[in-house]
């Protein structure tokens, strides 16, 4: 005998209950495979008793699951919205979308935003027109209150030559020195980022190359990836960087030469030249100390910024002084290589007027006083210039961050008067 191929594949019929919000109740027959949009149109025909002559009747009306309270999806079936036999649907006519406002609703709404919206330039114009002139100073006034930002780098130069004069008296000097550029070179090797290290090193790149690579590129891995394939042939790669060595330590470290046996006159001048020479040595140490702090904080420029803004035709020089001007920022330094080129990588360099009111009452302050015979506020100020990022650091620091809180008040102070 032959059997029809659908009827031996067929779907598992079910019966739901069906409910009106009118209080009509029946039991609809439908199988798995059936689709949800298929079981409402039937529901509907058997609720209107006939055909649907308003094809908008269907799609006013959604099925909703009446144990979860969930609307059921028009497209999908029976089984995928997981319907069981005797569930309970409601069939229920959506709610009608709010009627659009009239043409007079819409005038009346633009009339009272145009009555509260502010006067323009050309409005303030011609309403002061008539009106006689007074505080013309006050434009001036405007234009001389200074961003703390701009201003800090100024600061930040003038009073790094007041503490290298006042750590240069300190007999402790060149020791203070030591310690406080070995402790920061402590922190610098407990910040290298071990996940970072470790995405390197299982590339084949060797761990010394990885973390001076790091240290280069500001633990971004990409950027350190790429550095490591520029310099693959790079006969220097391993070279550690610079301001590991202090070429004048040897000189500081030799004993003096001992005044040799004669008059009373030629020994004290003896001792005077040993003593002249070692205060000498102990300065050429101290210098290149200050060098070496200064290379080990030089600035770093980003080398996708630098890739992406000469791709656009700058020069390599130009690019990296419009990023080191724009703290590293590509947009910034992009705008200032098209602009004015204001302010100038040489501006950088310059200090505040040692004679303003604004640094005299900073060297005033007992705290920044304090401050600027400790090491590690020099080093900061140092930092903070080639990387003005690194603020936040320290701000946050206990040693520096109290100095660098009094030189913010008391600019804040002078600027608002």
């Amino acid at each position: 005998m032959f059997v029809q191929e659908e009827k031996i594949f067929a779907s598992k019929v079910l019966k739901v209950h069906i409910c009106t919000m009118e209080g009509t109740e029946w039991l609809e027959e439908v199988t798995e495979d059936t689709i949800i949009e298929k079981l409402k149109e039937k529901c509907l025909k058997h609720y209107v008793h006939g055909s649907l002559e308003d094809p908008k009747t269907l799609t006013h009306h959604k099925l909703i699951h009446a144990a979860t309270e969930r609307i059921l999806t028009e497209s999908k079936t029976v089984a995928e919205e997981n319907l069981k036999d005797k569930d309970c649907l409601l069939l229920i006519k959506k709610r009608p979308p709010p009627a659009p406002p009239k043409m007079a609703d819409i005038s009346s709404e633009e009339k009272k935003k145009q009555e509260n919206k502010a006067p323009d330039k050309e409005a303030i114009l011609k309403a002061t027109t008539n009106l006689s002139t007074r505080n013309t100073d006050r434009t001036v006034t405007q234009h001389n209150i200074r961003d703390f930002q701009t201003e800090l780098r100024k600061i930040l130069v003038s009073l790094i030559e007041v503490a290298q004069k006042l750590l240069a008296l300190n007999p402790d000097a060149v020791e203070l020195f030591k310690k406080a550029n070995a402790m920061l070179d402590e922190d610098e090797e407990d910040r290298v980022d071990e996940t970072a290290l470790q995405q390197l090193t299982e590339m084949g790149f060797p761990e010394s190359r990885a973390v001076k690579a790091l240290r280069l590129n500001h633990m971004s891995v990409t950027q350190a990836m790429e550095w490591l394939i520029e310099h693959v042939d790079d006969p220097m790669v391993d070279t550690p960087l610079p301001g590991q060595d202090t070429p004048g330590a040897a000189a500081a470290a030799a004993p003096a030469p001992a005044p040799a046996p004669s008059a009373t006159v030629s020994g004290a001048r003896a001792r005077l030249s040993s003593q002249a020479s070692l205060e000498e040595a102990k300065q050429d140490e101290l210098t290149e100390i200050f060098k070496r702090i200064r290379r080990k904080r030089e600035f770093r420029p980003d080398s996708r910024a630098v890739i992406a803004l000469m791709e656009m035709g700058f020069d390599e020089k130009e690019v990296i002084d419009a990023l080191r001007v724009n703290n590293n920022q590509q947009d910034a330094a992009c705008e200032w290589l098209l602009g004015d080129r204001k302010p100038t990588p040489e501006d950088l360099d310059k200090g505040i007027d040692t004679n303003s009111p604004l640094f005299q009452a900073i060297l005033e302050n007992p705290v920044v006083q304090l401050g600027l015979t400790n090491p590690k506020t020099l080093l900061a100020f140092e930092d903070m210039l080639e990387n003005p990022l690194n603020s936040t650091q320290w701000m946050n620091d206990p040693e520096t961050g109290p100095v660098m809180l009094q030189i913010s008040r008391i600019f804040q102070t002078l600027n608002r008067t």
